[in-house]
This record gives structure tokens, C-alpha cells and sequence, in this order.
């Protein structure tokens, strides 16, 4: 009885040989096939196995014959290819909001979309021990409400959190639960942020997902956006630095023409600019100015001008001369 049970899972266990032990740079005979049948407690003959070879090929698997001095099979393609795979490792490593746990997790199940041989190659990538990462290891399922509850149209509760300077959780609001109306996901430097629209200030506003707790779907329907009001995320991104919040203003400002890719990189290909002179070239654009985007601008030094509005040149001078004012006791 068990015998013929086993050979009704035949097709399913070949399968599984061939996507754990092939690929371009490995192959197997159908010798090597029967012995790992057997492992599995299937016996098998030659003529079976080509038939099953050729149902996998009908039912869509890319199959692939090779001669050297024998007959050689392998999976040719599958759904990710190992460029592929390799990207989603390096992109899982770089996110600090995934834990170690389940950076470690996730790779591994990345892994079983290839053969074990590319496997090892994906393995010898992570170096996920020695990267910044999130401590709230409850981020998938936080991400995975404000998903349902976005879809569903619904509010959502939650308590918010920062850490002390022992290292502890201190809850805001002494505890309190927020109650939000959640619009969408962002994924900016490194964290990921959800973006809400605040009824109280007729704004959006953000929260970091990996310092929010308790996360609760309510029964209220999301508050919605007034009319002149319109939800861009990318156009929110690129004016607020690092989600810190401030006033938002039309800012113009001179760049050395070196740093024209840094600021395509920030602001997008369609952001305002026109020459200014030979060496420098002069951009305008919508943005949050707070203390992240002044530090921004203080990374290139004297290769940024902030030209207008006078308030945000006066706040800059304001920062330079705090930051310098740290250091005049030092001889």
C-alpha cells in the first residue's frame, strides 16, 4: 500500500530532485534520478523516468537534454533567475527596518528558488550580521495590517515609541493609543514610514513603522481627503528629508554643476533647473524645510547656495552659526 502511495508522488518528488540538484552548470542522468527516487522510497525504471520527463516538459518546466557521455538533464529556467535572486538578498541586507531574524528568514526562502549549488552563491552574499537593523521584530505584521487595513478603507489604532538612552522603550503620549487614517507605505533612507492624513491638522503627517506597537484595524472608515487636497507619495517623498516634518516652501538655490546628479537623485528628473553661469546651475523646488534638509545642504559646503526665501536663508545662516558655536571653546 504505501509502495503505490509512493509512486502516485513520483512526478512530484522528480520534480523536486530536479529543481533542488540542476541547473545550467549541473546536471543529472537518469541513473542519478533513480538512485535519488530511491532515497525517497520510490523505485523506478528508465522508460518511466523519460515519461515523466516529457509530461514535466508538456506541463510547462524547461527541461533541458544535454550529451556528453551520456544523457544529462537540467532546469534551464525558472521563475527567478539567479541575477534576480541576487538582487532581492541585497535588498533584503540593505533594509534596516527587517530584523536580523528575518533578513535571515527571508534570504533563506529566497534560496529555495534555485538549485542548492546557486543557493551557496546567494548564502556566501549575506553579511546581514554586521548591518543596522530594526529591533521591533513585529514589523511584517505591522506592515501587513496598515496593508489590510489601506485596502479595507478603515482607520487604524496604535501606541508609538522611542528609545531612552538605556536602550528602553518609552511609549509617547504616556501610552495613549493613536487613531489614524492611513494612505499609504513609504519606503525612505533606509526606514520604512507610514503616511497619514491628520483630520486635526488638515495635513498628512508619518509615523515609522518599526517604533509603532499594537497595531488595531477600527471599525471607522478612513477620513477623507479634502478636495483641494491631493495625495502624491513620490511628489511627498522628495520634499520631506528623511520624513522629518517643517514648514514647506518653494526654495531656490545654486549648485555646483558637479552636484546636478545629487540632486536629480533627490528631487526626480522633472525638478526645475536652468543654468546659472559656466560653473553652476540654479534649482527651485517644493520642500519641508526642517533641521534634516538644512544638514542636506550643509554636506556639500561651498558648492550650494541657498538663494531664496530669505526666511529659509536666515534659518540656514542660523544652523551654520549653532554648529559652529559648538566648537569655539576648542583652541
Amino acid at each position: 500500500m504505501a509502495r503505490r502511495s509512493n509512486q502516485k508522488l513520483k512526478l512530484l518528488y522528480l520534480l523536486k530532485i530536479l529543481l533542488e540538484n540542476t541547473d545550467e552548470e549541473h546536471a543529472m542522468t537518469v541513473k542519478e534520478m533513480i538512485s535519488e527516487l530511491k532515497r525517497y522510497g520510490i523505485p523506478s525504471e528508465r522508460k518511466s523516468i523519460y515519461d515523466d520527463l516529457e509530461a514535466l516538459k508538456f506541463f510547462g518546466f524547461d527541461i533541458v537534454s544535454r550529451r556528453s557521455r551520456t544523457t544529462e538533464y537540467f532546469i534551464a529556467s525558472r521563475f527567478f533567475q539567479l541575477a534576480e535572486l541576487k538582487l532581492l538578498v541585497d535588498a533584503v541586507q540593505c533594509s534596516k527596518f527587517i530584523t536580523y531574524k528575518k533578513s535571515k528568514e527571508l534570504i533563506k526562502k529566497l534560496s529555495s528558488f534555485t538549485s542548492k549549488h546557486n543557493a551557496k552563491l546567494l548564502q556566501r552574499q549575506v553579511y546581514v550580521a554586521d548591518r543596522v537593523k530594526t529591533m521591533n521584530e513585529s514589523i511584517y505584521y505591522n506592515v501587513d495590517r496598515i496593508h489590510m487595513a489601506i485596502s479595507q478603507n478603515r482607520q487604524i489604532s496604535f501606541r508609538y515609541f522611542q528609545y531612552t538612552v538605556d536602550k528602553k522603550k518609552k511609549f509617547r503620549k504616556n501610552g495613549e493609543r493613536y487613531i489614524t487614517s492611513p494612505y499609504a507605505l513609504s519606503w525612505d533612507n533606509e526606514n520604512y514610514y507610514l503616511i497619514t492624513f491628520s483630520e486635526k491638522y488638515q495635513d498628512f503627517t508619518h509615523y515609522r513603522v518599526d517604533k509603532m506597537s499594537d497595531i488595531e484595524i477600527t471599525n471607522e472608515p478612513r477620513v477623507k481627503l479634502p478636495d483641494h487636497l491631493e495625495f502624491n507619495i513620490a511628489g511627498y517623498s522628495k520634499k520631506v528629508f528623511n520624513m522629518f516634518g517643517g514648514e514647506e516652501e518653494t526654495v531656490k538655490m545654486q549648485f555646483d554643476n558637479s552636484l546636478v546628479n545629487v540632486v536629480i537623485d533627490r528631487f526626480g528628473k522633472d525638478v526645475y533647473i536652468e543654468k546659472a553661469d559656466e560653473n553652476s546651475f540654479i534649482m527651485k523646488a517644493e520642500v519641508v524645510v526642517s533641521p534634516t534638509f538644512l544638514s542636506w545642504v550643509f554636506q556639500f559646503g561651498d558648492k550650494v547656495r541657498i538663494l531664496e526665501p530669505e526666511d529659509v536663508v536666515s534659518k540656514y545662516k542660523q544652523y551654520l552659526a549653532n554648529t559652529l558655536g559648538l566648537y569655539k571653546s576648542i583652541s
